[in-house]
């Protein structure tokens, strides 16, 4: 059963956590972005780097929750695409069956042999001699 004041904080830190992303600043020259102020649902703190380029360990959303202690994050956040879920199921099962369809249809089809035409000057080219 699901604990509503569960429910509410995280729609909290999800709200916050969208408004993070949405107000960041982008420093094109250290390649870094930037915390504007600070979140304290998500322990964020103005000055932050939230993302960068090099050597640097991306904050999830997962992990906050369970510094919230929420029990079973991973139900209120979807799983990422290359672990599971309908990003990879589109990727891996629909593009195998779409195929098929593809080849039996051009299979099918059968193109119309065109004859050539008559060639200019009984094939000697355009030269004039």
């Amino acid at each position: 059963m699901v604990n509503l004041t569960d429910s509410n904080l995280v729609e909290q830190i999800k709200t916050q956590w969208k408004l993070m992303w949405q107000e960041r600043i982008d420093d094109h020259v250290r390649a870094e972005g930037i915390a504007p102020k600070d979140y304290d649902g998500l322990f964020v703190e103005r000055g932050t780097v939230v993302l960068a380029t090099r050597n640097f360990k991306l904050l999830t959303l997962r992990d906050i929750l369970e510094s919230h202690k929420i029990m079973n994050a991973e139900r209120f956040v979807p799983p990422d695409p290359s672990v599971g879920g309908w990003g990879k199921f589109v990727r891996s099962q629909l593009p195998a069956a779409g195929s098929d369809r593809r080849r039996k249809r051009a299979e099918s089809f059968v193109k119309e042999v065109k004859k050539p035409q008559q060639l200019k000057k009984g094939g000697r080219g355009w030269l004039h001699k």
